[in-house]
């Protein structure tokens, strides 16, 4: 029975750094497609109703409500079949936007919920001074929804790195990837997999805290 080695996990480790910049670009560069399409849905959604909202509400429900692993395979795999055009994208292209979709629903109800939270005054203060509806939101209610979203953006961003995880399925090389094949090559995977789950929890821990800086720093100004 082999027993846990120490070297090979620190060696397991300081290797699977190598794919650290590839998961940190999908999960910064989806995060940037969900922050500005869920943004753009978040505002429709308030300014108006009616069949489209519906439309918009059943997208941000099928995307909060599957697995990830599923839209994954779904748009990776399943899409081309019947749009071949999505089967141009290779796996870092559809992982960011993909990842980027999927995180898009939970950003656009983040700052749905924080522009329902706006004293309505806000709005009508906007047009008492000639601004129009689309630049009292621009202006006014969006940066303050921002303010009170940031905390659940922050973890929506946490989320999403560590969704990339996932994306090793579509055949990308990212930090469980890497583990994989390097799993494989040497039959350590308590190891192997103990160093990438220890990698995941730094990114995460630090993250957070800079998350809970900017939240403070926010709260700060505001008083």
């Amino acid at each position: 029975m082999n027993r846990f080695d120490l070297g090979i996990l620190i060696q397991s480790f300081i290797e699977l750094t190598a794919a650290l910049p590839l998961t940190l670009t999908v999960g910064v560069m989806a995060m940037g497609i969900g922050l500005t399409v869920g943004t753009l849905l978040s505002v429709y959604r308030y300014l108006y109703r009616g069949p489209i909202d519906k439309l918009l509400a059943g997208y941000v429900s099928f995307f909060r409500g599957t697995p990830l692993m599923i839209q994954l395979f779904l748009f990776f795999f399943g899409l081309p079949q019947i749009m071949p055009l999505f089967g141009r994208m290779n796996a870092f292209q559809a992982s960011i936007l993909i990842m980027g979709i999927n995180a898009s629903a939970y950003v656009a109800e983040s700052i749905r919920a924080a522009l329902s939270s706006i004293d309505s005054l806000q709005h009508d203060a906007g047009l008492s001074i000639g601004l129009n509806r689309y630049q009292t939101m621009w202006f006014i209610l969006l940066p303050q929804a921002m303010r009170v979203a940031l905390p659940t953006l922050g973890n929506t961003f946490i989320g999403v790195i560590q969704g990339t995880s996932l994306t090793f399925m579509l055949g990308l090389n990212d930090l469980m990837g890497l583990a994989k094949m390097r799993a494989a090559s040497n039959y350590r995977f308590f190891e192997v997999y103990l160093a990438v789950g220890l990698m995941y929890w730094i990114i995460t821990i630090v993250l957070s805290k800079l998350n809970d800086q900017m939240a403070q720093k926010l709260k700060g100004e505001a008083n």
